[in-house]
């Protein structure tokens, strides 16, 4: 039986660029995650989502492990899926540059596919994201 690792994630930028956070909802492990990431596009933050997921599973599992799993991703911006599925270009330097490394992150694993679904689906890893932000901005007020 193929072992395989359920992974939703978010990236979301306010004002894009702008205040930028990361959200990863690890279903499998029940692992969470919310990260402010400083200023960024909403595909960057995207792409940094996917990064630091992928990272994290194989902090989490062992870098052995890891080349006996299947990771399904699964994300809310059509754009960045269907760039990782290899339909759509990747034209922006900055985002070539996270591309190539989630490219390398996928050789750690048996195999990554990415999946994209409707927000409404994602709602644990946009809630992530949108509760980093907000901290963020409470810090900011309270300085």
């Amino acid at each position: 039986m193929e072992q395989k690792i359920v992974m939703y994630t978010d990236g979301g930028s306010r004002n894009n660029p702008g205040p930028a956070a990361i959200g990863v909802h690890v279903e499998t492990l029940r692992k969470q995650y919310g990260h402010y990431i400083g200023e960024k596009t909403n595909n960057e933050a995207e792409y940094e989502a996917v990064i630091f997921g992928l990272k994290k599973i194989k902090q989490l599992i062992g870098k052995e492990k890891a080349k006996e799993y299947l990771i399904e991703c699964y994300l809310d911006s059509e754009f960045v899926a269907k760039q990782l599925k290899h339909e759509y270009k990747v034209k922006e330097e900055n985002i070539q540059k996270l591309f190539l490394e989630v490219w390398n992150l996928m050789l750690d694993f048996k195999e990554v596919k990415f999946n994209h679904i409707y927000r409404e689906k994602n709602k644990i890893a946009d809630a992530l994201v949108n509760q980093a932000l907000d901290e963020k901005e409470k810090q900011a007020t309270l300085l």
